[in-house]
């Protein structure tokens, strides 16, 4: 039976760690700490404001009581989150995924651009979920900085709660961390916790993929939140020479795009296109392409023995990524271990269902593209992309 979650935040903790430093500093000044012209101090005085802690949470509330979905239970407390798998599950297998933004922030601080890395925490975590064939349930977040700045944290926030929201799984907590001296002002770091379920019968591994299946491309949204320090160098190196667009959008905006999140659509991909226990049918395996790009995160799904054969050009390269390799001035292998160069998420089907798995997926919105084949591996690489 679904509870309603009245107040999805309430338990959310302020963590506050005051410089000991900046104490140590003060108290020196005082003859004694206990000298009547001692002035007392604040735990504000400190840098750590407590109310601003306060205020943050209220404004999380309201975004975090949008993502409430079944299995969410009330009266959590103080300390925890309690989370009731669901009872369609008949034996559900817990899957958990944690990850970061990474260098992508050093943007977001530059350009005061706050409002999207929150979906990029989020679907960073949910997409790998995925690739087990979970339906991610829940999504707790740490945010920690130096000094708490209500309205940069409220839009970070803010972008995490919409990206659970897009990807249908609940902010079910998570931990503000104000800890002076620890980030320069303006800079914060973020880390991101997403656990899901499946079916024990429908745990994607990928065993059953065999020569002759199909590998699809879904269309990423840009460079997702992998390949930054490369992608920071090449801004540095175009200076004032940068592009003022990329495929039609501001040229900050292109680069800050935030990761697609491929939940939803992928999973109603699933049931219409299932891989039975001891069948060659249907969706065998997936691969979310982050860091290590097409190259090494495809090979984490295959058996041993088979290898992906890509056909280059089989994706069209978009202005941005054109744009990433001429200043960056590296070659198409490069490029492919790098970044996701357009692909976001691997489907591999078998052939006789490729065609309507595209289908299906272009149907939920889906840029899908046919990208290559598995074939026997031999004394080749795992993954080859063929001229």
């Amino acid at each position: 039976m679904r509870v309603k979650q009245e107040e999805p935040l309430k338990f959310r903790q302020i963590l506050v760690c005051p410089d000991p430093h900046a104490t140590e500093r003060s108290f020196m000044t005082q003859s004694s700490p206990n000298s009547s012209s001692a002035q007392p101090l604040s735990y504000k005085d400190a840098g750590v404001d407590i109310d601003a802690g306060d205020a943050l949470v209220e404004r999380i509330k309201p975004l975090a009581k949008k993502t409430m979905r079944e299995g969410v239970l009330a009266g959590i407390g103080g300390f925890g989150a309690l989370f009731e798998v669901p009872k369609r599950y008949k034996e559900p297998v817990l899957v958990s995924g944690t990850d970061g933004v990474g260098t992508k922030l050093r943007l977001a601080f530059e350009w005061a651009m706050h409002d999207t890395v929150g979906i990029d925490l989020v679907a960073m975590s949910v997409n790998d979920v995925l690739v087990q064939g979970a339906e991610p349930l829940f999504f707790l977040d740490y945010f920690a900085c130096g000094k708490l700045d209500v309205d940069t944290a409220a839009a970070v926030v803010g972008g995490i709660a919409r990206g659970c929201e897009l990807s249908g799984c609940a902010l079910i907590g998570g931990e503000t961390a104000e800890m002076p001296g620890m980030y320069p002002p303006g800079e914060y770091d973020l880390a991101g916790f997403a656990v899901g379920a499946v079916e024990k019968s429908k745990i994607l591994t990928g065993a059953s993929i065999e020569a002759g299946d199909v590998v699809l491309g879904l269309a990423s949204s840009g460079v997702h939140s992998n390949g930054f320090s490369l992608v920071r160098k090449c801004i540095e190196r175009a200076g004032s020479h940068a592009p003022s667009t990329l495929d039609g959008k501001p040229f900050k905006q292109a680069l800050m795009e935030p990761t697609r999140l491929y939940v939803k659509n992928v999973l109603a991909a699933l049931a219409a296109h299932p891989s039975t226990p001891g069948s060659s049918s249907g969706i065998k395996a997936l691969a979310h392409i982050t860091g290590g790009g097409l190259l090494e995160n495809i090979p984490r799904v295959l058996p041993e023995g088979t290898a992906a054969l890509l056909k280059k050009g089989s994706w069209p390269q978009t202005e941005l990524f054109a744009w990433l390799q001429s200043t960056a001035g590296i070659d198409d292998f490069e490029m492919n271990r790098t970044f996701n160069n357009g692909i976001g998420m691997v489907v591999v089907i078998a052939a006789s269902e490729a065609a309507a798995c595209a289908a299906t997926l272009r149907a939920l919105g889906e840029t899908v593209y046919q990208i290559g084949v598995i074939a026997a591996r031999g004394d080749g690489a795992a993954v080859v992309v063929q001229g």
